[in-house]
């Protein structure tokens, strides 16, 4: 690619043309604000930075320290990767129904502009500029190098879980490569009584029987007419996830048997991860084509089959007829926050990780503008097939579409599968379905492995950083043995917990303090000072940035924080 730097960066900046490159790093000497006297507009604008140097010279300089990108495009494939997870399919159209339908698109862009693209760009700014891991930056002010230690332990800890979650999609691949689909009806050994294949016709409108459970069919297979309501008996697709593939107990204190299958497809999950990042940037940089861009394949392929389904609007009426009442809910609000906070991947580290391995004359503005927009449109463009297919389940079952809808892994492993199994050709749709997902959440697990590597690398680079392969290797293995209880019958209990207190608090109090200490400690002034010698100008517009990140943008999380503490309830897996 041609250069990322602007062409007219020494007119604009007052340099010579020949001037040495600024070093990279925090250097609080090098950003001290100019005499106030001396300085006609702005007092808080540091000396006109050096000219930056030749392509080949700054490329030479930046691979001194660590890799970097093979082209720019690299880094948006890996930050688009990392940020568009599985939330994006499984949590966000839940929320937009829930929360008013298109209504919500309203707080949800707000947040997006006053919460998440200040933390965004402001976490891009800290990796380039300094070219350091999590903990690194924070030479910047050492007292606070907790904050590092603490992004660390948060990618840790939902690395261990976020892959088993993967060994669970790798299982539906591999159960999807069959003439039908296993979870199509209740004849198999796992099903119990409870198990009913749901229809809209009358029991005895096919070849079935009335008996006091509901209605048989002559093979045996049981039927419920779903015209009342669907109760407590159980879809096939609920019991293939929980009878078969758990084989789940009765809560976290019995972790029954050890499922072999699901750790081979665990250590499957953890090979994956450690092919594509063998060789650190430059394998991972090539794999996140395929990560990044398959995911929008399967979704533009899905949208099409379900746009020809019966059912398909009213899914869609559904998910975006707006509801403006809710918008004077406080709760949608804190909603629209808190799904924007955590789809962006803000205070795990990986995009400090990330951006760490950009020239340091990356226009990153840019990119954290288009890969927030970016992340936010994937995840409103999801709602559309994942509503459509919804609809389409629930026109088959002749109920109404709330019925049916569904979040987290509810949907994605239940929901979602037994919806597709009333599709013509329903493995190939299964299939597609489950590599998109293992697709997205290999993404987001590259950049967590990268952020805990990277990290243990910076520990102690001169030793460490020739011998990157084996902490990878050393750093899989022990996440791999680590998420070896998860795969017991009881080992979704712990999934559960993990989920629930591994990146939610602890993320919130990161991410309020990490713009705290830099906004009012190394101070907001010198951070944009720190842009402008990178891209050549101050972003659009100054005042807005050294605000939002002084006070909006803290003021924003601190509230989030109080309202998740509030609103907090004790976790439930069903009925334990």
């Amino acid at each position: 690619m041609a250069s990322l730097a602007p062409p007219s960066y020494s007119e604009a900046v007052g340099a010579p043309s020949g001037a040495a490159p600024p070093a990279k790093g925090f250097d609080p000497a090098a950003a001290v604000p100019p005499d106030p006297a001396s300085t006609p507009h702005r007092t808080s604008v540091a000396a006109p930075p050096a000219a930056p140097p030749a392509d080949d010279d700054e490329e030479q300089a930046d691979s001194s320290r660590r890799g970097t990108w093979g082209s720019q495009l690299e880094f948006l494939l890996s930050c688009l990767s990392y940020a568009v997870g599985l939330g994006n399919i499984w949590r966000f159209p839940y929320l937009c129904y829930q929360n008013g339908g298109g209504a919500f698109l309203i707080p949800y862009v707000i947040m997006l502009f006053c919460t998440g693209v200040p933390l965004f760009f402001f976490e891009l700014t800290m990796g380039q500029f300094t070219s350091q891991g999590p903990i690194g930056i924070w030479s910047v002010s050492p007292l606070f190098q907790g904050i590092g230690y603490a992004m660390f332990v948060i990618s840790l800890t939902i690395g261990i879980y976020y892959n088993m979650i993967l060994a669970w999609t790798i299982f539906y691949v591999y159960s999807s490569l069959t003439s039908s689909l296993p979870w199509d009806g209740c004849d198999n050994w796992w099903n119990t009584e409870g198990c009913h294949v749901f229809q809209p016709e009358p029991c005895t409108a096919g070849d079935g029987a009335n008996d006091t459970e509901g209605c048989v069919q002559s093979g045996g297979q049981r039927l419920w007419n779903t015209s009342g309501s669907i109760g407590t008996h159980r879809m096939p697709a609920d019991e293939f996830f929980h009878n078969y593939m758990l084989q789940i107990t009765d809560g976290i204190d019995d972790l029954g048997a050890f499922r072999w299958p699901l750790a081979l497809c665990l250590l499957s999950a953890w090979t994956i991860v450690f092919l594509a990042m063998v060789k650190g940037v430059k394998t991972y940089g090539k794999a996140v084509y395929f990560t990044a861009i398959f995911p929008y394949l399967i979704l533009v392929c899905l949208l099409a089959r379900a746009a020809t389904l019966p059912g398909y609007m009213e899914g869609i009426y559904f998910y975006i007829t707006p509801r403006w009442e809710k918008l004077a809910h406080v709760k949608v609000w804190a909603d629209a926050a808190i799904q924007i906070f955590f789809s962006l991947g803000h205070s795990w580290g990986g995009l400090i990780a990330l951006s760490a391995y950009n020239k340091f004359h990356n226009n990153h503005f840019r990119d954290a503008i288009i890969i927030s927009c970016g992340n936010c449109l994937t995840s409103f463009f999801a709602g559309f097939v994942i509503f459509g297919i919804v609809g389409f389940m629930a026109h088959e079952l002749g109920v109404k579409v709330e019925d049916v809808a569904a979040q987290g892994p509810g949907l994605a492993f239940i929901a979602y599968p037994e919806a597709v199994s009333r599709l013509p050709v329903a493995p190939l749709w299964s299939i597609c379905f489950f590599a998109m997902l293992l697709t997205l959440g290999v993404g987001s697990q590259f950049t967590m492995m990268e952020t805990v590597v990277s990290t243990v690398v910076d520990l102690a680079p001169d030793r460490l950083r020739a011998k990157q392969t084996w902490v990878l290797l050393g750093c899989c293995l022990f996440m791999f043995f680590c998420g070896l209880p998860m795969c017991t019958s009881g080992g979704l209990y712990i999934l559960t917990l993990m989920d629930n207190y591994a990146g939610t608090f602890s993320a919130l109090i990161v991410g309020m303090t990490e713009v705290l200490v830099v906004a009012h400690i190394y101070g907001a002034d010198r951070l944009l000072d720190n842009i402008r010698t990178m891209i050549g100008h101050y972003p659009f517009h100054y005042s807005w940035w050294k605000w939002a990140w002084k006070v909006v943008s803290p003021t924003i999380v601190t509230a989030l924080l109080l309202f998740t503490w509030i609103d907090h309830k004790p976790i439930q897996y069903g009925d334990y």
